[in-house]
């Protein structure tokens, strides 16, 4: 069957445009990921360096390395997620296991004495920079039905449009609404077809007015959600240690994203005079993109307890293509079922994404060898965020959105490291604003995090506790009619294991 799906969709792509705010902060965001001893620190590592994630917050820190060294790293999630839609609250959990990072180091020692330049790295690392796996189910009653969504599209659109002429199936006009007039009437097609939603005048191909055949009152509805994939990125990492007290750094960053989502929507009523009783509204996004940035940084040695750091990450430039299907079920208890199945993958035009470039400040205190403090301060501003295309497509209104709805953040995180002979044990906290201006939509996040290690000699095994909070409205299909939302509230638990050896 997916083979007959996928044979059917690939003679049957059409084009349509529904980028909006959330696709454009799923991919300009990153989680602390990385090695135990990073995370074991919230990530607070932009004035110390010396650990391979840390080259990703300050290129810098590759030249703190003595030795050549390299590390791998796994690390076990678990995801608990908290729903609440009107009446009804659900708690869903799920566990995902992710090759984290690896990479290594080069060290060349330079032995001129008349030289400033003590010390070149070359570092070559792969990391990942999102976990995209979610899931939640929601469920309760509400007086605002799916049809709303629907209706909405298709107020205005003559019937002749989206009426099959004899012969022609549900996929040849479901495919050709796409080619040629986009995603909105699309979904009238599918509300039509599936009698959610009828014309006013069904003898006239010129009607542009519609009303719902499910009558007002409750309804008792089910969303589940389930997403997929990795964001990373694998860069080559050039540093230096000049005059013992500075080291300088540049990375450049390719970048790719993986992403995969299901939606499945239920509506149910009873309501006197509805003739239509159930609906089931399926959907699914499939995301893969590829981009560059490049970032530069410098630590410096201010004292023999203080150090310094300072970088900057250039904003990451993506393109990015998507496919979606869809499907559209109704029972009626007077008519029975209808169902509405273009087996039709749509296929976005490829659009361009721009991500906000971050500025980060970094202090860390050393206590010798025995510890040390360490924070990092970093800035970044989501209105810069622009969607712009090669394909002709007007991304104006969405960009105005962003400048209207997202803001400026800040991040810290906090993190200390002390050492008892062969053993590290470590802590930390890290705090990020919301990117949007109205935080009901996306709450502040918070984390915690600890861990230890233990140096072996050659070989060092760490690993790391880490949890995360943060509450968002998860609008079921963003920018419709349809403006029904759940209050879901994540909580983040992740292991990290992290083995590393020097050479």
């Amino acid at each position: 069957m997916k083979k007959l799906f996928f044979l059917i969709g690939a003679l049957s792509m059409s084009f349509l445009n529904a980028q909006d705010i959330t696709d454009a902060l799923r991919y300009s965001q990153q989680n602390i990921l990385g090695t135990a001893r990073f995370r074991g620190m919230s990530g607070a590592f932009g004035a110390l360096g010396g650990d391979l994630s840390a080259i990703h917050i300050n290129p810098a820190g590759s030249a703190v390395f003595l030795n050549s060294y390299g590390s791998m790293t796994l690390s076990s999630t678990r995801i608990d997620n908290e729903a609440n839609y009107f009446n009804g609250f659900a708690n869903e959990n799920s566990n995902n296991i992710n090759f984290n990072q690896v990479g290594t180091v080069f060290i060349y020692d330079v032995f001129a004495e008349s030289s400033k330049l003590n010390r070149i790295s070359l570092g070559i690392t792969y990391e990942q920079t999102a976990d995209n796996a979610d899931e939640f189910r929601v469920f309760g009653r509400s007086s605002n039905s799916i049809d709303s969504f629907f209706l909405t599209e298709a107020q205005g659109i003559p019937l002749d449009l989206i009426s099959r002429r004899t012969g022609e199936s549900i996929s040849d006009l479901y495919a050709f609404l796409g080619e040629t007039e986009g995603y909105g009437v699309q979904q009238a097609f599918l509300g039509h077809e599936a009698f959610v939603i009828e014309a006013d005048d069904l003898n006239n191909p010129n009607n542009t007015s519609y009303f719902s055949n499910i009558a007002p009152g409750v309804f008792d509805q089910e969303y589940i959600y389930e997403s997929t994939g990795i964001n990373g990125k694998f860069t080559v990492n050039l540093g230096a240690q000049i005059d013992n007290d500075l080291y300088i750094g540049v990375n450049l960053n390719t970048h790719f994203i993986n992403y995969d989502r299901f939606t499945d929507f239920f509506e149910g009523n009873n309501n006197a005079g509805s003739n239509v009783n159930e609906v089931l509204f399926t959907n699914r996004l499939s995301t893969t993109g590829a981009g560059f940035s490049a970032q530069v940084g410098a630590i410096a040695k201010v004292t023999e307890n203080l150090r310094l750091g300072a970088s900057y990450e250039s904003p990451t430039w993506y393109y990015i293509d998507e496919e979606t299907t869809q499907r559209l079920e109704t029972f009626s208890d007077a008519d029975g079922r209808a169902l509405v199945n273009p087996e039709v993958i749509n296929i976005f035009p490829e659009y361009r994404l721009r991500t906000p470039e971050t500025y980060t400040g970094s202090a860390a205190i050393l206590f010798g060898q025995q510890g040390l403090i360490s924070i990092d301060y970093s800035y970044k501003d989501y209105t810069s965020i622009q969607f712009s295309s090669d394909e002709g497509v007007n991304f104006a209104g969405t960009n105005n959105n962003i400048d209207n709805t997202l803001q400026d953040t800040s991040t810290i995180r906090i993190g200390t490291e002390w050492r008892n002979g062969n053993w590290s044990f470590r802590g930390g906290y890290s705090y990020e604003e919301s990117p949007y201006i109205d935080e009901l939509i996306l709450s502040d996040k918070e984390g915690y995090s600890l861990g230890f290690g233990y140096n072996f000699g050659q070989f060092k095994f760490d690993f790391a506790y880490d949890r995360t909070e943060q509450q968002r409205e998860e609008q079921f299909f963003p920018g419709s009619g349809f403006t029904n939302f759940a209050v879901v509230d994540s909580f983040r638990d992740t292991y990290t294991f992290t083995l590393g050896m020097n050479f």
